[in-house]
């Protein structure tokens, strides 16, 4: 098994919500105002070109700008989902190599639907598991919302079982290392319970 002590960012290891100065009120005001032009803006043009620049946005420019907006609000919002989405993207990004070892561990793990729910081509390599995020963020903006994140959530419940399987794979190796990778699986894991929270809000119409 790879040993994946490649130094790494923000996405990856911490999965840190920034904190900000701002009156709470403005902070969530502007949150749920942002979320809902953002989406209301991708669902009505009929530009390919506006998706794809918001696809890249956090690319280009990183997770700054929708850390300040989202990352402090509830979890069961718009702007909560939108975060989780983007910063799971982010996080494969950094490391699309890890990342797609870690869901391909998943799937050999699980015995759940959920690698079928996340729809990640098989073999699931780098290239493919970079095509999974973008597709994902492409059906919140273009698709069905609630399966968006229901994808969302399933990818993050295969990972966290393939990065729990490796922890445990080096534990007498290397404890301190496996002990990182658990409490990644265990973000993972309550991302995915958020997101999955979110699906269930919006098949209600009740996802603001």
């Amino acid at each position: 098994m790879a040993d994946f002590h490649k130094p790494a960012r923000m996405p990856n290891e911490n999965f840190d919500f920034y904190e900000g100065g701002e009156d709470p009120a403005i902070t969530l005001r502007r949150a749920h105002e942002s979320a809902s032009a953002l989406l209301r803006r991708a669902r009505e043009t009929t530009d390919d070109d506006v998706v794809e620049r918001l696809l890249r946005h956090t690319d280009e420019h990183g997770l700054d700008l929708v850390a300040q907006l989202w990352s402090t609000v509830s979890a069961a919002s718009l702007p909560g989902a939108l975060w989780r989405i983007y910063l799971l993207r982010a996080a494969i990004r950094e490391d699309p190599e890890a990342a797609s070892v870690a869901f391909r561990r998943g799937e050999e793990e699980l015995s759940t639907i959920d690698p079928v729910v996340a729809g990640a081509v098989t073999p699931t390599g780098p290239d493919e598991i970079l095509a999974l995020s973008d597709d994902i963020l492409r059906g919140v903006f273009r698709g069905d919302l609630a399966a968006a994140l229901d994808r969302a959530a399933a990818y993050c419940r295969v990972s966290a079982s393939g990065w729990l399987a490796i922890a445990d794979a080096r534990d007498a190796a290397d404890p301190g290392h496996a002990g990182a990778l658990t409490a990644r699986a265990s973000r993972l894991v309550t991302i995915a319970d958020d997101l999955t929270a979110c699906a269930r809000l919006e098949r209600r119409d009740a996802l603001v």
